[in-house]
């Protein structure tokens, strides 16, 4: 059986409308091991079985990015909750820790007392659109697959 590749990918990501979302252009390359889960499945697909210097433009849905939007993460909670937060604004992101599970909610609304927060990753429920060029590919270590991702 083949090992897994290690991509090095560059990468426009882009709205409906053609807006610049985000961009690797000027910064560090995406750089991930082939079948894993901190890369979205859309990426994953595009990419296998292609080759160093291929380009690719790369439409992906919801289900294959950060999923569709999900009613049931936006909860409204007390104020108290933020205690020790001056200021308290919409767009302010905090981690949650409840239980086993490390949760990032963005502060959606606020009325009084009253804060709405939504645990939805911010891109979830879109179609997302890629450019994407391929800069390096080569086989994954023993030591990266068994990590799980790029060692180096």
């Amino acid at each position: 059986m083949q090992k897994p590749a290690v991509f090095t990918v560059h990468y426009v990501l882009k709205n409906k409308v053609g807006e610049l979302v985000d961009t690797s252009e000027g910064s560090e390359p995406l750089y991930f091991l082939e079948g894993s889960p901190e890369i979205i499945e859309g990426i994953q697909k595009a990419v296998k079985d292609r080759n160093v210097g291929d380009c690719l433009e790369v439409t992906v849905p919801p289900a294959m990015a950060y999923g569709e939007h999900n009613p049931e993460l936006i909860r409204t909670v007390p104020r108290s909750m933020f205690e020790g937060v001056e200021n308290l604004q919409v767009g302010m992101k905090f981690q949650t820790n409840t239980g086993d599970t490390a949760q990032v909610v963005q502060v959606v609304g606020i009325d009084g007392n009253l804060v709405r927060v939504d645990a939805n990753h911010p891109l979830a429920g879109f179609t997302l659109y890629f450019d994407l060029e391929i800069i390096g590919k080569r086989e994954a270590t023993e030591e990266e697959i068994n990590a799980g991702h790029p060692l180096s």
